[in-house]
């Protein structure tokens, strides 16, 4: 393999330590990385296609991210044969995506914790239930076999009468 090929075959090197986010290349590196001319770069930033970070003397400095964005929008358009006005419904539109995504995420992490919380009240109301719940007319009164050596016990129950006691009485 000839030195060019492998030179232009092989992707740039970022480093092991390099911020892809951190704005770093002047224009005119910027606009060498992503082959393309200076004045395009200052016509994308005027469209809002990319906003560069500025120096304290008010210098464009573009990031790696800012590079891949650029070649993105070079792809678009010289390839997929999208003008700038496709171009942004695109990105914004990957934009509108990605918020719906995070939105999505931050609902099911939400669910995830409702529904543990539905579990937890559903055992607890179990365990209570367990412990406090007699079989009611399950079983005749004159069936039930008292354990060995306990008593039996009589209580005498009053029922109040008048509307919705069961007496027979209609309202």
């Amino acid at each position: 393999m000839s030195a060019g090929k492998d030179r232009k075959s092989r992707k740039p090197a970022t480093g092991a330590g390099l911020d892809e986010a951190r704005a770093v290349f002047m224009i005119s590196v910027a606009a060498e990385l992503a082959d393309m001319h200076p004045q395009t770069l200052r016509m994308y930033e005027t469209r809002g296609l990319i906003t560069p970070k500025r120096s304290p003397k008010n210098t464009r400095l573009y990031s790696l991210e800012d590079v891949e964005r650029l070649r993105r929008i070079q792809r678009m358009t010289a390839e997929e044969g999208l003008n700038l006005a496709g171009v942004e419904t695109v990105l914004e539109l990957e934009l509108e995506l990605e918020r719906a995504r995070r939105e999505l995420a931050r609902m099911r992490e939400r669910a995830a914790e409702l529904r543990q919380q539905m579990r937890a009240e559903i055992e607890r109301l179990k365990r209570s239930f367990r412990t406090e719940m007699v079989p009611y007319g399950a079983y005749d009164a004159r069936e039930i076999i008292p354990a060995k050596g306990a008593k039996a016990i009589r209580i005498a129950v009053q029922r109040r009468q008048g509307p919705g006691s069961g007496d027979g009485s209609r309202h």
